[in-house]
């Protein structure tokens, strides 16, 4: 995969895995960039070698700008279109399933299936600038991939107001106030410092037991293979829609 179509990769220091995802267009998610996110998450997953799990995007600018406009245009038949969104299914149910505890450093705004990402962290860190907008409704889709990570993080009351009001940018206070970020930072060092912190104490904890912690968080979520096809299922439909392709058409002509 060049870099020109984006980017995922995997390191590992000290038993700490740390997964990078990068797009030149906002850190955004094509489907090629989900799925090798899922296929690195699960792999991360089964490696000995690595106790805890980073993700992270590249860059300054935002985390991660949500799905992809130009592939979202592209999509003329259902089945792209749950194939697509299944693309989230996948990375989301990878975060699920992987036996490791991960760690989410969010550093900017953060966008739709970005926001499905940050969710699904078992420990979600993040810079103050980071803002949430679950913008799916907008499009004439809806947040339904993401919705069950989300509102298990922040609730069905907070999780309604964003899907709602798709428009609007939630500040990172409103984000941990919620339980969806765990700590939020002032500088890019003390955000960078407190994840390294807290992955360094986990990579020396007892694999076993972060792995049967890991099980816990995670009781009552058994049926996210089905029920996020489902939901995958319901935005393939919609976004072959008249809607959906009018609003992508006037925002890529305004950018």
């Amino acid at each position: 995969m060049s870099e020109q179509n984006g980017a995922v990769n995997l390191t590992i220091i000290n038993n700490i895995g740390t997964i990078e995802f990068y797009h030149p267009k906002g850190n955004s998610l094509p489907g090629a960039i989900l799925r090798k996110l899922a296929k690195t998450i699960t792999e991360a997953g089964e490696n000995d070698e690595i106790r805890v799990v980073i993700i992270k995007s590249r860059g300054d600018g935002a985390f991660c700008a949500g799905a992809s406009f130009d592939e979202l245009i592209a999509i003329e038949d259902y089945d792209t279109g749950k194939e697509f969104f299944m693309g989230f299914a996948l990375v989301l149910n990878a975060m699920r399933t992987c036996p490791k505890l991960i760690i989410v450093r969010v550093h900017g705004k953060t966008v739709g299936g970005g926001v499905g990402i940050a969710s699904a962290g078992d420990y979600t860190f993040a810079h103050q600038s980071a803002s949430v907008k679950l913008s799916e409704l907008a499009l004439g889709i809806g947040p339904f991939v993401v919705g069950p990570a989300v509102e298990r993080k922040v609730g069905t009351s907070a999780f309604s107001a964003m899907a709602v009001d798709a428009t609007n940018w939630y500040d990172s206070e409103f984000a941990k106030v919620k339980g969806l970020f765990n700590k939020v930072f002032k500088t890019t060092e003390e955000l960078d410092n407190a994840v390294s912190e807290l992955a360094g104490q986990l990579a020396k904890s007892s694999p076993e037991a972060m792995r049967d912690l890991k099980a816990v968080l995670w009781k009552g979520t058994e049926d996210w293979d089905l029920l996020l096809e489902q939901r995958a299922e319901i935005s393939g439909r919609l976004v072959l829609s008249d809607f959906t392709k009018n609003f992508i058409k006037k925002f890529k002509s305004k950018s």
